[in-house]
């Protein structure tokens, strides 16, 4: 089973693919690990992508699809059947080399699921949310308030708004999913393959659409 799953930011992706590897024995492909582990462990694809990464440029699909090849080759020789790709591909030229990849090993993708949420809730729920200086752990203003305000409960630590949660950056951010997002409806409807799920749901009630909608 090879699951394509998106979402935009704040979504709640990141928890579903969490659940969908504990819960359905899938190995998580997340191409942002991908790259990490192969610049932390000094692979030949990893210094390639570090040397753009230094200049501040764009990491090429060809390195991207050829880390996912490896950890592909890896997790097959170790007998994982199962794997989910978190947020990836992100433009229709890596969704027509990740198909080719697929391909040369058996594989195709069964199901490709797009959590979909009310953007006005998004960024409700995202300029609510607090991250600890010092810990890095995450509050929300509503739902998981810190007992003292601004405080953190664990540490201490001063909680602050990110950058990346300011509303002006928040619909940015949407604006670019949402591009992405079409494309890639377009491009893997042809296969008949993609599903839609509610995001403005309950985590379990999300995950039961996930695992309903993809057949799992």
């Amino acid at each position: 089973m090879i699951l394509l799953l998106f979402g935009a930011p704040g979504s709640g992706k990141g928890t579903q693919s969490s659940i969908l590897v504990e819960k359905n024995n899938f190995f998580q492909i997340s191409t942002g690990d991908l790259l990490r582990a192969a610049i932390k462990e000094g692979t030949k694809l990893g210094r390639d992508a570090k040397a753009f990464m230094d200049k501040g440029e764009l990491v090429p699909d060809s390195v991207v699809i050829g880390l996912v090849d490896e950890v592909l080759i890896d997790n097959l020789k170790k007998g994982k059947k199962s794997f989910i790709f978190d947020g990836f591909p992100r433009t229709v030229p890596q969704a027509q080399s990740l198909k080719e990849i697929l391909g040369k090993h058996g594989l195709k993708a069964d199901s490709v699921v797009f959590i979909n949420v009310d953007s006005k809730g998004l960024i409700k729920r995202l300029t609510g949310r607090r991250v600890c200086q010092s810990c890095s752990t995450v509050y929300h203003i509503e739902n998981s308030p810190s007992k003292i305000s601004g405080v953190c409960d664990k540490c201490g630590g001063q909680l602050v708004l990110r950058t990346d949660d300011r509303e002006e950056v928040i619909l940015s951010r949407l604006n670019t999913y949402q591009a992405v997002a079409d494309m890639l409806r377009k491009f893997y409807s042809v296969d008949g393959i993609v599903k839609e799920v509610n995001g403005d749901q309950s985590v379990e009630t999300v995950y039961k659409s996930i695992v309903s909608s993809a057949e799992l």
